[in-house]
């Protein structure tokens, strides 16, 4: 007699097969005109998708690049819908780290602008977004701050944290196109339980204007 994970199992495989032959008779009943239709949709978001992947292209996306100051950090924000920013500091060795990580990420994930920027020659941004700890990667959507990473502790809070843990993190804040498990973080090594925890959404979002306001938490440095 078969046990309840076999007759499980043989129920599953006989409504997946139901499935795929409502598909396929479905598929046989489509004429001429339809498949036509079905052609025309997919050559169509083929194109769409194309454009697109040019538009970012020419945005800069692709790569990983660093802009001079304020003004081109405003220019890539009304640019760009997802923009990642690294504040950074030539003294900071950690900031090293970063670059390395958002490198490979930036190649892989053209559907967003990754940029850097000169913490010590920014001093107004950083006093716009309250940036108090280097090195501290900015996230921003439609023109506005959505999170941030400060140092390392949400990547494992080590210094040789794989680039997955960084991507999986900017997934989290929809920043990428992230293919893995949101819910659940990469292992790697011997994480702590505080590397393992589940990241919350920022309770407050800020304007990325050239205004000098700032409505942000603060945090020590």
């Amino acid at each position: 007699m078969a046990n309840p994970l076999e007759n499980h199992l043989l129920q599953a495989t006989k409504m997946i097969e139901s499935q795929l032959d409502a598909e396929i008779e479905r598929l046989e009943k489509l004429d001429d005109d339809d498949l036509e239709v079905l052609r025309q949709r997919r050559l169509d978001a083929m194109k769409k998708a194309a454009t697109q992947k040019q538009e970012w292209l020419a945005a800069g996306h692709g790569e990983y690049s660093e802009v001079a100051d304020e003004k081109e950090f405003f220019d890539a924000c009304k640019k760009s819908k997802k923009v990642v920013c690294h504040f950074y500091r030539d003294s900071t060795f950690r900031c090293k780290i970063v670059d390395k990580h958002l490198t490979e990420i930036a190649s892989k994930h053209i559907e967003t602008k990754f940029i850097k920027i000169d913490a010590e020659r920014s001093k107004f941004l950083v006093e716009r977004l309250r940036i108090k700890v280097i090195p501290t990667i900015c996230l921003a959507k439609d023109g506005k701050t959505v999170d941030y990473i400060v140092g390392f502790d949400e990547l494992g809070g080590v210094d040789d944290f794989p680039v997955e843990m960084l991507e999986w993190r900017l997934g989290r804040s929809d920043m990428i196109s992230y293919q893995g498990d949101l819910l659940e973080p990469p292992t790697f090594g011997k994480q702590s339980a505080k590397s393992r925890k589940i990241f919350g959404k920022p309770s407050k979002t800020k304007n990325v204007r050239d205004d000098g306001n700032s409505d942000s938490d603060d945090e020590d440095w």
